[in-house]
């Protein structure tokens, strides 16, 4: 069972996805978000899938919304309600993977 972020954990492993890679904290709940726009919908869907694939190897799954070429994601871990290291870990994969498909 995965457990929450410390207040140093958070500070230490969320700044730099904060700062550089737009994602934003959720109001009223312990979790990040981030939108992601494509070209296209091939695009945003393969995006997804290679981010599902990942997700389904760590058993941490995504909340996502897809309108042809944007693709919304937040992260939390509901296990331990709130913000784990598995949430950190997805969300730098998932900026890694929109990188490469947006080449």
């Amino acid at each position: 069972m995965a457990s929450k972020l410390t207040s140093e954990e958070r500070t230490r492993a969320l700044e730099p996805l904060l700062r550089t890679g737009r994602w934003v904290l959720v109001n009223d709940r312990d979790a990040i978000n981030k939108t992601f726009t494509f070209t296209d919908f091939n695009q945003a869907f393969a995006f997804m899938t290679a981010v599902a694939l990942k997700a389904e190897k760590m058993d941490h799954h995504p909340e996502w919304f897809n309108v042809y070429n944007k693709v919304e994601i937040t992260l939390s871990t509901h296990d331990c309600q709130g913000l784990s290291i598995r949430d950190i870990d997805l969300a730098k994969f998932i900026d890694q993977t929109a990188a490469s498909k947006a080449q």
